[in-house]
């Protein structure tokens, strides 16, 4: 899971959040006897699921879970932590610039500040929403061959049901779920996959249709009035 290299950098970024995480409210006082066990290594195994040399963005990371431990545990990987907060991303900024993580960019900003601007090999995330609001901030942001790699929990067969409709109007391939960690975590951590249905016919970017035809039947309208 940790190299014997990485292992200091991930035991010296728990205790910032258990001692300036819970000072700065990103971490709850009751969770931080809690951390290694339920929060850093149920992130690290999400490693597994990620390719070598992949660029990964971490979408809702809050304060680093599990964006900032997968980067601890994978320096091959290029990852951007998207969080719209400022007391995070501050935090995030001092724990990267501590534990020298140069292959780690921290972006102020919601995923969707960032459709149209950049994709990524692999989008993650943990505990940000349903797969369907998740799927709606994710996959702009997955490249043609990437995926989004998302943790979940028990309910996320009946979330995948839900979301059929979604999946096939954006032209989502098959979701996957399957766990990674066993042995080393208990429970196992639950991961979904969704990648392209056809790297070459993504659904991104779209603009709902009745609104541009909204938009036109209003500016005709407007050139009535004028004439």
């Amino acid at each position: 899971m940790f190299a014997s290299d990485r292992l200091p950098l991930a035991e010296r970024y728990t205790e910032l959040l258990a001692t300036e995480g819970v000072v700065r409210g990103l971490i709850g006082p009751r969770e931080a006897p809690r951390l290694w066990d339920r929060h850093v290594l149920n992130s690290a195994v999400l490693a597994e699921a990620i390719p070598d040399g992949a660029t990964v963005c971490d979408i809702g990371t809050g304060a680093g879970l599990p964006g900032l431990v997968v980067a601890i545990a994978r320096p091959d990987l290029t990852i951007t932590l998207a969080e719209p907060l400022l007391r995070r991303t501050t935090f995030l900024d001092e724990v990267v610039a501590e534990l020298g993580l140069t292959h780690v960019t921290v972006v102020r900003g919601r995923a969707e500040d960032l459709h149209g601007v950049h994709t990524f090999d692999v989008v993650t995330s943990r505990a940000v929403a349903p797969l369907e609001r998740l799927l709606g901030w994710s996959m702009p942001l997955v490249a043609p061959h990437g995926a989004l790699v998302a943790m979940k929990g028990q309910s996320v067969a009946d979330e995948i049901e839900s979301s059929r409709g979604f999946l096939q109007r954006w032209r989502c391939g098959e979701p996957e779920v399957f766990t990674v960690g066993v042995g080393v975590v208990d429970p196992p951590t639950t991961v979904v996959r969704v990648p392209w249905e056809d790297p070459s016919r993504i659904g991104w970017p779209l603009v709902p249709e009745p609104k541009r035809r909204g938009k036109r039947r209003e500016q005709r309208s407007a050139k009535r009035e004028v004439s």
